[in-house]
């Protein structure tokens, strides 16, 4: 496939940039944004030929990859047949991917709301939930992300959502099984991470029969990459099923084989009332989530009204690429390889902590690993601290800035460094990734203090 070159030169793309684009999450001023000239494959380079190994997926959503060939041509194919059509009307690619959605998705997950990302598919789900049960509680975990929507924002538990101003009523929370760092300083096993119990206490004070949803990601994303214990979501379930609770996951960055499963939840065999996508649903090359719903609340839906929607709602460029990369994941067995790379990198992540005494824990499964850093193993003291800004960030900055020296594109949520690579990387390039880390790694050893 050619891969056509940009139409502005590096100096007008830098101005244009600078003077008109607003920036996700960042001061404006005096940010120095990287020109980007191209990308294939697990790789994209800069205008002067540098080229980087995308060891994020850019924001764990590039499962396929840069410009898969098939993909970009199934977007072709749908502006050639039909670029935009209203979601009151039944179209093609929408029906097509609805229809797979129902074929592919665990247990008796059946009909789909299609939106333009995951926040918006959250914010149905949620709406959609208190409708189903009359009631209006969301409980909702500490370290979270659902997206930067308002509602989204306020399910939120990382501190992003403090300097938004976003509210909801009735958002509950509930802490998180993590493990390493256990939240009640509990020993294992303690009813935090053991899930049930600690909703079902929460539970008792805010009174079952008003709470409406439980929200949650089957394994936290950006705020950590925290796995949970075996059993730990199969409590969850039953405590919601003892309540008439609707249990919601969250598998916008976790889903389509990024845990070398089709689906996170299906680790622990646990299926929810509501199934949350984006991102790998279709790597990102047009905005799109779902939301998926069982066949109880298909029936619901069948004799009530769904008070959602979006003009772009289902839109057939989005819908046709989500059918071409499910197609892509099928039949080059992404899946499978991801689960076959991600052991490669497990077990050279295992090799580089033998002489690396930074690194506190290793937490992954598939192509979603977590690299937890510290300057003490015996006292589990991080690297950086949480929600650390400014000097107190700077050892987990400089790391990832040395990375990216060396063409290496990494990032990290405080003291947990990220690796998602693309679901397509292939044995030498899990290699350079690991021989870079190996290299980087050393400036966090420097501040080691056990």
């Amino acid at each position: 496939m050619t891969i056509l070159a940009p139409t502005l030169t590096k100096e007008e793309l830098v101005e244009a940039d600078r003077e008109y684009v607003i920036h996700s999450w960042s001061k404006q001023g005096g940010l120095n944004a990287r020109p980007i000239a191209g990308a294939a494959g697990s790789w994209f380079w800069d205008y002067d030929g540098n080229r980087i190994l995308d060891f994020q997926s850019q924001l764990v959503n590039s499962n396929l990859g840069h410009q898969h060939p098939r993909l970009v041509e199934a977007i072709k194919e749908q502006a050639d047949r039909l670029c935009y059509i209203g979601p009151n009307f039944a179209e093609e690619s929408r029906s097509l991917l609805a229809k797979k959605l129902a074929e592919i998705t665990p247990g008796d997950l059946k009909m789909s709301f299609f939106t333009t990302g995951g926040a918006a598919a959250n914010e149905n789900a949620i709406r959609l939930a208190r409708h189903v049960t009359g009631r209006s509680k969301i409980v909702a975990r500490y370290r979270s992300y659902h997206g930067a929507t308002a509602g989204a924002l306020a399910l939120t538990g990382d501190p992003r959502h403090w300097h938004s101003g976003a509210s909801m009523p009735d958002v509950v929370r509930m802490l998180d099984p993590y493990t390493y760092r256990c939240p009640a300083g509990h020993p294992s096993p303690c009813p935090v991470c053991s899930g049930g119990p600690h909703l079902e206490e929460i539970l008792q004070f805010e009174n079952p029969e008003t709470v409406a949803a439980v929200i949650l990601e089957p394994v936290t994303g950006t705020n950590g990459l925290i796995y949970p214990g075996e059993n730990y979501l199969r409590s969850i379930r039953e405590v919601c099923d003892k309540y008439g609770i609707i249990l919601i996951f969250d598998e916008v960055m976790a889903g389509f084989g990024r845990t070398g499963e089709l689906f996170a939840c299906n680790h622990w065999d646990v299926t929810p009332d509501i199934l949350i996508t984006a991102k790998g649903l279709n790597s990102g090359y047009v905005p799109l989530g779902a939301m998926t719903v069982s066949a109880k609340i298909s029936e619901w839906l069948m004799e009530n009204k769904f008070w959602g929607g979006q003009t772009y709602a289902g839109h057939p460029l989005a819908c046709a690429s989500a059918v071409a990369s499910l197609d892509i994941m099928e039949d080059e067995g992404i899946v499978a390889n991801a689960k076959t790379q991600g052991e490669r990198l497990g077990a050279g992540l295992a090799q580089l902590a033998e002489h690396h005494p930074s690194i506190g824990d290793i937490r992954g499964r598939g192509l979603f690993y977590g690299l937890e850093l510290v300057k003490n193993r015996e006292t589990r003291e991080a690297l950086v601290p949480f929600n650390a800004v400014g000097a107190a960030a700077a050892p987990m900055q400089e790391l990832n800035k040395a990375a990216m020296a060396k063409g290496l594109y990494l990032s990290s949520n405080f003291n947990v460094m990220r690796l998602t690579p693309p679901l397509v990387i292939k044995d030498d390039e899990i290699d350079l990734a690991l021989e870079i880390l190996d290299d980087v790694l050393d400036l966090a050893d420097r501040h080691y203090e056990g």
